[in-house]
């Protein structure tokens, strides 16, 4: 059964490269106009949209379908995902919710009502900072534990 899943998962890729690859075409074939080059491609984005939404259906069905399988898997996850919340309220705290001021330190024109975003975009900086500085960490000690091991 599993070499008749193989070559049924072989012809499903075959065939949607080969639509990806003739509106890939349909794209380069058409002239320069403006108009023409905007309504050919139109069909490839869609495709392409459709594509990523389907593969993120599929990843986040497999996963859980795996973590059910196995409820060790599942606690994993959940801790892992209890101290991304945990760093992202920590993120959120750090971040700054002052406005948006130019060169001379004047707010900018609807640099004040967006205090909520301003918010959530100083979060997401310090989010990804910490997340840079962990995974940093987690190199260096790799690479340490690596050259005392030679």
């Amino acid at each position: 059964m599993n070499s008749k899943f193989s070559k049924i998962l072989t012809i499903i890729v075959a065939v949607l490269s080969l639509i990806g690859i003739a509106l890939f075409i349909n794209v380069t074939a058409t002239d320069d106009l403006p108009a023409s080059v905007s309504s050919a491609v139109g069909p490839l984005i869609v495709y392409s949209t459709y594509l990523f939404y389907a593969a993120v259906l599929i990843t986040v069905v497999l996963s859980i379908r795996g973590m059910v399988k196995n409820p060790e898997n599942l606690k994993k996850t959940l801790l892992g995902l209890t101290v991304m919340i945990v760093l992202l309220v920590i993120s959120y705290i750090l971040g700054d919710s002052d406005p948006v001021l130019n060169a001379q330190g004047i707010v900018l024109e609807g640099g004040e009502q967006g205090a909520a975003s301003n918010q959530w975009v100083g979060s997401l900086i310090w989010y990804s900072l910490i997340l840079v500085v962990i995974g940093g960490g987690f190199f260096v000690i790799d690479l340490i534990k690596g050259v005392v091991k030679s």
